[in-house]
């Protein structure tokens, strides 16, 4: 490429990334991941992974970007930033209610956008003689590892990218290009300093090791993952249907005006901001875990399949759902009442042994002894309903 006109097509695609709503525009070479190898291999072998498959499936893939695009020269990575949620961390035991609440990155568009804005660069590059991918929430890169040498931030205590400028509320995606394009200034490489905030969030303890998450306790990744829910985690999980945002939501560079130097934090600013934080998305989303209760699975997929769903299967839905409803519901209610009924007599032992749980946990084991005479478990190939019947189940405090 002649002198200077890699910093003209490096400012078209800086253009394109905005006009798309893009926030924030790295450049990085296609040279393997090595750390990320190494940390990736290491969690496994420490069986911290918990079957997640996603970068950890093919990590001889996913930390070798050269190899998604023949003769790849450059990563152009971007950022976009998506709306927190407005309500406070779910509470745990105690809460009186019917609604779930669900993570904010599936509450907002933000992956659409992103997509597009790679669609666009992809355009500029071709319109410039070379070929590029996008990628994007896609198992073939480490995005973040690929976005902190880009420039965009640093792998912060709670292993989000973290951005001075734009926090942890990002999303990530990549363009691999045969261009060369001039590598952008690496950021701080440990921000966070002294803060340990998101680690003494954490409600099950995950991060006990600062920048290593143990998906095994992880509240995110558990909801997501398919057989029967921890029960030493079920009371931790509290109002969650879907995701975890707690060690986000504490994090000094999330605060709308936050303190760079708020415990410990190290502030350096990089040059990589195209735009402001947006507003206007749904926020502090949730979900009437009774109504879900009662979907049949073709609505359930229709209004909740955009999320990862364990093995397309809305028992796993149903399952959350039930774990949900005996942290929060009120045990003397009768559409609570009705819902237990229901999915103690499930064909499905995955909801069935959920809600003799839920059942317990409300106080209401005159529904599961009901159940039982009327055949519960007889239909059981994987004994989770037994499990949970010979369970003991810590009825909640608060209920009655």
């Amino acid at each position: 490429m002649a002198a200077g006109a890699d910093r003209m097509l490096l400012e078209q695609i800086r253009q394109v990334a905005t006009a798309a709503g893009l926030d924030a525009v790295g450049v990085t070479d296609t040279a393997p991941f090595t750390q990320a190898r190494r940390a990736i291999d290491e969690r496994k072998a420490a069986g911290l992974h918990a079957g997640m498959w996603f970068t950890y499936g093919r990590p001889e893939r996913s930390t070798t970007p050269a190899e998604l695009l023949a003769g790849a020269r450059s990563i152009v990575v971007c950022a976009r930033t998506y709306s927190p949620p407005d309500s406070a961390p779910a509470e745990g035991a105690g809460v009186r209610d019917r609604r779930g609440a669900v993570a904010a990155y599936v509450t907002n568009d933000a992956y659409g956008a992103l997509r597009d804005g790679l669609d666009g660069i992809c355009e500029v590059l071709r319109r410039n003689g070379f070929d590029a991918v996008a990628v994007c929430d896609d198992n073939r890169l480490v995005d973040r590892a690929a976005a902190a040498r880009a420039g965009l931030g640093w792998l912060g205590h709670n292993t989000m990218l973290l951005s001075a400028e734009l926090g942890s509320w990002t999303v990530l995606g990549s363009v691999i290009t045969t261009a060369e394009l001039p590598a952008s200034a690496l950021a701080q490489t440990d921000g966070c300093g002294t803060c340990h905030l998101c680690q003494s969030a954490c409600p099950t303890g995950a991060l006990d090791t600062a920048g290593v998450l143990d998906a095994n306790r992880c509240l995110a990744w558990l909801v997501q993952a398919p057989g029967a829910f921890p029960p030493e985690h079920r009371v931790a999980l509290g109002n969650r249907l879907y995701g975890c945002d707690d060690c986000q939501t504490v994090c000094p560079f999330n605060e709308p005006a936050a303190d760079p130097q708020r415990d410990g934090a190290i502030h350096r600013s990089r040059p990589v901001r195209l735009r402001s934080r947006r507003d206007g998305a749904t926020r502090g989303a949730s979900v009437d875990v009774i109504d879900l209760l009662q979907m049949t699975d073709d609505d359930l997929m229709t209004s909740f399949g955009h999320w990862y769903v364990p093995r397309r299967q809305p028992s796993y839905l149903r399952r959350n759902a039930l774990i949900v409803l005996g942290n929060i519901g009120d045990p003397s209610s009768t559409a609570v009442e009705q819902a237990l009924r229901r999915s103690l007599s499930s064909p499905s032992d995955v909801v069935a042994a959920h809600a003799v749980w839920a059942a317990r946990r409300l106080g209401r084991g005159d529904l599961v002894a009901e159940a039982r005479s009327a055949g519960l478990g007889d239909d059981d190939p994987d004994g989770l309903v037994a499990a949970e019947l010979v369970r003991s189940v810590p009825t909640r405090r608060a209920a009655g």
